[in-house]
Parts: C-alpha cells; sequence; structure tokens
C-alpha cells in the first residue's frame, strides 16, 4: 500500500554512444511534487518520455503506480497524464470540443464523461471559454487546456514537461497553484522547469540532472543544509548573514571584523552585510553575543541559499 507512485529504477537510455540517461534511480510518493532539473541535453525529456510510455530504456525498468511502463505499456497509460513541452491542438475545435476527444478517447461515457469534463472545465479555468476555438486562445489558456487533457481520465500520476515555458507571471502564479491543488489531492507530480525560482516554491523535492546521470535528490532545504556542511573554495557554503543596528552600523563593523568564522564585512550606515561560516545554532549564538554587547539590533537575517545556488553547486555545466 506504501508503494511509490512513480519509481526509475537503474534507467538506462543511449542513443549510440551518447548515455542519455545514465543509471538514473529515484522515487516519488504519492502526494508529492518532484522538481527535475538540469541542463538542456540532460535527459530529463528522455526520462519523462519512458515514463510515458513514449520510449523504452535500454536497461532497467520504470514503474507508475506499480506497473511496468516495459511490461505493461497500457495498465500505465491508464494511470498516467502526460503534458510535454510541446503539444499539438486543433485549430477548428473549441475547448469543450478537444477535451471531450480525449475523454472519449479514454473510453469515459455517458454521466462520467459529461462529470469529468465539468470538473477539469471548472478546475483549469476554462468553462467561460468552452465554445471558444483553441487558435483564438492565449498562451496561457493554451497550457490551462493541456494540463485539462492530461488530467481528463483523473490519472494518479502527472508528468509535465516545462508546463510553465512562456508564459507571464500571473499565469504562471495560477499554474503553481493549481499543481499544488492536484498534489494535495494525492496525485504524484513529475515537473521539469528551466524557471528554478518556480520549483524552489512549488516542489516538496527535486532532482537535479546532468549529462543524463543523477547528481543529488532530495528537499532544497536538505541541499541547502549540505551545502553548508562543506566549505569549499569560493565560500559557496558560506552564510551571507544581513544586520540592521541602530546608529552603530561602524562600531558593529569593527567589532564583527574581529571574531573568527566572519569575513567579507560591509558597513552601509545602519546596515551591516558579512559572511559566516557557523552554523544555524552558531548564528542564534552570534545574536545573542551581539545584544549583549550592547548593540541595538533590529534586524537580524541569513540569506536562505536558493534552488538556483543548489543547482550551479551541484552541477558544472556539462553538455552532451
Amino acid at each position: 500500500m506504501n508503494r511509490p507512485m512513480i519509481e526509475l529504477r537503474r534507467v538506462h537510455r543511449f542513443f549510440g554512444d551518447t548515455r542519455a540517461v545514465d543509471d538514473v534511480s529515484f522515487e516519488i510518493p504519492a502526494g508529492e511534487v518532484f522538481g527535475y532539473i538540469g541542463p538542456n541535453g540532460a535527459g530529463k525529456t528522455t526520462s519523462m518520455r519512458i515514463l510515458a510510455t513514449l520510449d523504452v530504456p535500454t536497461y532497467g525498468d520504470a514503474f507508475v503506480d506499480g506497473f511496468s511502463v516495459v511490461n505493461d505499456p497500457d495498465r500505465v497509460r491508464r494511470r498516467l497524464g502526460f503534458m510535454p513541452d510541446y503539444y499539438g491542438t486543433y485549430a477548428n475545435v473549441n475547448c469543450t470540443e478537444y477535451l471531450d476527444f480525449f475523454a472519449r478517447a479514454y473510453g469515459l461515457i455517458g454521466r462520467e464523461r459529461a462529470k469529468s469534463l465539468k470538473y477539469v472545465m471548472d478546475f483549469t479555468g476554462l468553462d467561460g471559454l468552452a465554445e471558444k476555438p483553441i487558435r483564438g486562445l492565449s498562451k496561457g489558456m493554451k497550457q490551462r487546456l493541456c494540463l485539462g487533457r492530461a488530467m481528463i481520465h483523473d490519472p494518479s500520476v502527472l508528468i509535465l514537461d516545462e508546463p510553465a515555458a512562456g508564459l507571464d507571471p500571473r499565469a504562471r502564479i495560477e499554474l503553481r497553484r493549481m499543481i499544488r491543488s492536484l498534489a494535495s489531492d494525492g496525485k504524484a507530480i513529475l515537473i521539469s522547469s528551466h524557471i528554478l525560482t518556480e520549483l524552489d516554491e512549488m516542489c516538496d523535492r527535486v532532482g537535479i540532472l546532468e549529462q543524463g546521470t543523477l547528481l543529488a535528490t532530495g528537499s532544497v532545504a536538505d541541499m541547502q543544509d549540505g551545502m553548508r556542511a562543506t566549505p569549499q573554495v569560493g565560500d559557496p557554503s558560506m552564510t551571507e548573514i544581513h544586520a540592521r543596528v541602530l546608529n552603530t552600523g561602524a562600531s558593529l563593523g569593527h567589532w564583527l571584523a574581529d571574531r573568527d568564522g566572519i569575513s567579507h564585512v560591509v558597513v552601509d550606515g545602519e546596515i551591516v552585510r558579512f559572511t559566516y561560516a557557523g552554523d544555524r545554532q552558531a548564528e542564534a549564538a552570534l545574536l545573542r553575543e551581539m545584544v549583549l554587547a550592547e548593540f541595538p539590533v533590529v534586524e537580524f537575517a541569513a540569506r536562505t541559499k536558493s534552488l538556483e545556488d543548489v543547482f550551479l553547486h551541484v552541477t558544472q555545466g556539462v553538455v552532451q
């Protein structure tokens, strides 16, 4: 009952001498949004196509709701909704006709099909555009329509390849809300994107892929902590601290400069910025010492490393 909804087991996919996917394994449980990131040519789309039964692995296997994409592709397709990075639409049909076509293709009939159409139209916000021809839709509305197509048969797993590409900020926010809502309903969601700030806010865990190899998986917070625990030249693990003190910025700057583990002290009026090599407990102790030294601290915050920081830390920028 606790089996993962998406699972890759040592998946390899070779195209001649090119190892597009090279020994990739990970699991995604129900209700989780998993971000799949990597440079162009890293193997993200190939992995997703294998999960969607549009390609087969050279070695290894992948599973959707316990069914093998190699041995049980028909069962996989019933449980999976796939939204590719490029999708075709039909110019001479409206939104309702388009979704109804795919509902029929999945074998939905009668009240079941009508209920599914109504739910998807309401969920994606297309109910007010039901009779509008697809050629007249904006980019954002077409993305919603494609998401509706992927979920028309109520799959337990969704594979979304670059769903936010080309969307304006409002459309991206609305798409993010829809994806989180689908996850809260228990669906397992694998999503790739080049917009790392979107994945940072949306995903429970991420996997970083480069040259077909999975370099790291985990929550962004865990990866940030891992960066802090592994100092390297150029201080990627150092924490950037921002402090504001009333009328004593210069004095605090001199006080900090004499302390171990602190570097790059910059004073800008009441604001003092510096980098610190301590963990979070050490940050709390430093703040306490500042207060005991009678500095009137009104702000003290560590800059949290973003998913972009983690991505640059883990990858080397190599493509194949």
